[in-house]
């Protein structure tokens, strides 16, 4: 009986590691981390690299940030010095690039980005590609590819908010989407970076439904009740998952934003939430939602580490409305993901 009671001891304290790594922990970060929005994040050679929307600090499109430890953050350059030149050709109205989503497949780091203006579907995706993202290679440059897709006033979807998964297979899925009619996916080229000519389907993946007591839109803006996008797939366990971000972003201390997530074991649908509700029907199980210190978190990008996997996404200042990068350990519970949004942090 003693000997039973010894190893159920030893039994509890081994397990007991195991049960506090399934608790999600909010990083607490230092340094240049205010104003990113829309972060998505990459790691070479023991650095972490955040691209995020919009001018950067000093000049420049699409800022980039730095870190070797995930807390202290620094400002380490930025994509383009300016909006490409066609892009302001075809869509004149753009001020600054949207979106950045970077992935690494065929030998080269792809960095998907979105042009548009707000409220409207007239938007494109773009790429650039890099061999490195240490600014401090004598090979570092980033390759301006051009138009990977686009959408018109008589789509019913928008091209912006672009995110790429590869399947089981290794070959790269484009995700993408926001308001009208949701999220939509297609299949890329791996040796172009473009959408593959040999494979035209367009998949879609989520969708919000209209309520019944549904305002209606401001003039010329889609309305409320269509607030999904920032898509963003990774495989997991045998799943696909599906990150969104409902409802409203870049409202400051208005922002509702809230990530979402919905799983599939194939990488183009059906998308279905915790409880079975599918995802084009408006489902989706909360992951993340506002708290007293910061709200409207959304904009989520995914790292996958053999570590341990990492999600990084943007919240609001509940004082200021200014928006800031959050990082927190992304864990595993019941096949479904779990995430913390902090409860500290000073902006300066």
């Amino acid at each position: 009986m003693l000997w039973t009671r010894f190893s159920a001891t030893v039994l509890v304290l081994a397990l007991t590691p195991i049960l506090v790594c399934q608790s999600p922990q909010a990083i607490h970060l230092t340094g240049d981390y205010a104003m990113t929005h829309d972060p998505s994040i990459a790691r070479e050679n023991g650095t972490y690299y955040v691209f995020a929307t919009g001018f950067a600090p000093g000049g420049g499109q699409l800022a980039v940030r730095c870190s070797k430890n995930l807390s202290d953050w620094k400002l380490c350059g930025h994509v383009f010095d300016r909006i490409p030149d066609w892009i302001q050709k075809i869509s004149p109205r753009t001020r600054e690039l949207w979106a950045p989503d970077i992935s690494y497949f065929h030998g080269l780091y792809h960095l998907y980005y979105a042009y548009s203006a707000f409220g409207v579907n007239t938007s494109g995706i773009a790429l650039a590609t890099n061999v490195t993202l240490d600014p401090a290679s004598p090979a570092y440059h980033w390759k301006d590819e051009g138009l990977v897709l686009a959408s018109s006033a008589a789509d019913d979807f928008n091209a912006i908010d672009p995110n790429i998964v590869l399947d089981e297979k290794g070959r790269p899925w484009l995700s993408f989407g926001s308001f009208w009619s949701g999220i939509k996916m297609r299949r890329i080229d791996a040796r172009t970076g473009k959408v593959d000519p040999a494979h035209p389907k367009l998949y879609a993946l989520a969708a919000r439904v209209k309520p019944a007591d549904a305002d209606p839109a401001a003039p010329g803006l889609p309305p409320d009740w269509q607030a999904i996008e920032a898509p963003f797939v990774v495989r997991h366990g045998g799943y696909y998952y599906l990150f969104v971000s409902f409802d409203l972003c870049c409202r400051g201390v208005k922002s509702t934003y809230r990530i979402m997530v919905g799983r599939t074991t194939h990488v183009t649908g059906p998308y279905l939430d915790a409880s079975g509700k599918p995802m084009l029907q408006g489902g989706g199980t909360e992951l993340l939602t506002a708290n007293r210190r910061w709200l409207g978190p959304g904009g989520e990008s995914i790292l996958q580490r053999p570590e341990g996997d990492l999600i990084v996404f943007h919240a609001y200042d509940a004082k200021t409305g200014k928006p800031a990068l959050q990082i927190s350990t992304l864990t595993w519970l019941n096949g479904w993901p779990r995430a913390a949004l902090g409860t500290t942090g000073e902006l300066k």
